[in-house]
């Protein structure tokens, strides 16, 4: 049988277990052209929260009765006349929260299990690792010696957007919740300081540790933080909206910042990042992340549990801040 999470509600707030619908299905057949993966991971990230909402955005909401959308990673075990992949072919995709899921390929690409162990597929050599990639090179457009704030910094996308900045010469100070997530940023990623919003004030951190300014902001949380970063942007900053994750669950208005006339003064920009833009490109980050990873250069923290029937308690952990690095799901029994 084929265990999977439907979305049976849309959420008001921080989801709970009614958001969800657990069920067991049989496992289907491939039809010519497609094939049966047995997953192994699914990723869990803050932007599924997004999706579940019923509003214009960058991707259809995931519609109530069906799988709960979500990137995963396994391996074939039927194959149907499929032109690319055969049996034994391990992908990643789009396979959603489901043990099994069945797919005429598009959308997936071919990972190797001996190059790198399967979770990275799904967070370094996946959609966090492209999003840190783009986002801080492309959007930020990235220079070495610029001063350079991450929110969110002990995740998946803010761990790494750190550490490539670092690689480029740069300057990097951290946001994040707690000592162990602050030690972590300094001592193992090489961040130049950190600071600790539950313990620290925002402003008096920023003040301490970016005396200067900032030149970039990447913004994985939005709220205070974004209006605090605003208020020490340097002359031609750069913010990246990457995410918000402090306004996700909110059921009143999105709290938006204040300071925004200091783009005007500092003739700064402030430009939305989607990591589905740069789909054609993604093999150039690939392929830095390998050489940046057999280097020693790139550090990655997977925090993996366990069952499909865990993932509304695991998912959680998105928003209570519960988990270091990438947050992900094993399925496979």
């Amino acid at each position: 049988m084929n265990k999977q999470i439907l979305l049976d509600s849309r959420p008001e707030g921080l989801p709970t277990s009614s958001t969800w619908k657990f069920q067991s299905v049989e496992i289907p057949e491939p039809k010519d052209g497609e094939v049966l993966i047995r997953q192994h991971y699914i990723s869990l990230d803050p932007a599924m929260r997004g999706w579940l909402r019923d509003v214009k955005s960058y991707i259809e909401p995931v519609a109530i009765g069906s799988v709960m959308r979500a990137g995963t990673v396994g391996e074939v075990i039927k194959a149907n006349n499929h032109p690319k992949y055969k049996v034994g072919d391990f992908l990643s995709g789009w396979g959603g929260v489901q043990q099994y899921s069945l797919t005429d390929g598009k959308g997936y690409f071919k990972v190797d299990p001996t190059t790198a162990p399967l979770p990275k597929y799904i967070g370094v050599l996946g959609m966090p690792g492209m999003t840190a990639y783009f986002g801080i090179l492309n959007v930020g457009e990235l220079k070495s010696g610029d001063i350079v704030l991450v929110s969110g910094a002990a995740g998946a996308v803010g761990s790494l957007v750190g550490q490539i900045a670092k690689i480029k010469g740069c300057r990097v100070v951290g946001i994040a919740g707690g000592k162990d997530k602050c030690d972590y940023l300094v001592n193992e990623l090489g961040f130049d300081a950190a600071i600790d919003y539950k313990t620290e004030n925002i402003y008096s951190g920023l003040k301490k540790h970016c005396p200067e300014g900032i030149d970039v902001y990447f913004d994985n949380v939005g709220g205070e933080m974004l209006d605090a970063a605003l208020a020490k942007l340097r002359m031609h900053g750069r913010i990246v909206i990457c995410g918000a994750i402090s306004q996700y669950n909110n059921t009143g208005k999105v709290q938006g910042p204040s300071n925004y006339m200091s783009l005007l003064v500092n003739r700064g920009t402030m430009r939305g990042m989607v990591v589905f833009d740069y789909v054609k490109q993604y093999g150039e980050a690939v392929a830095d992340y390998s050489k940046w990873l057999q280097e020693g250069k790139i550090k990655t923290k997977e925090d993996i549990y366990e069952g499909i029937e865990n993932f509304h308690e695991t998912f959680l952990r998105l928003f209570s801040g519960e988990k270091l690095g990438k947050l992900i799901l094993k399925v496979i029994e």
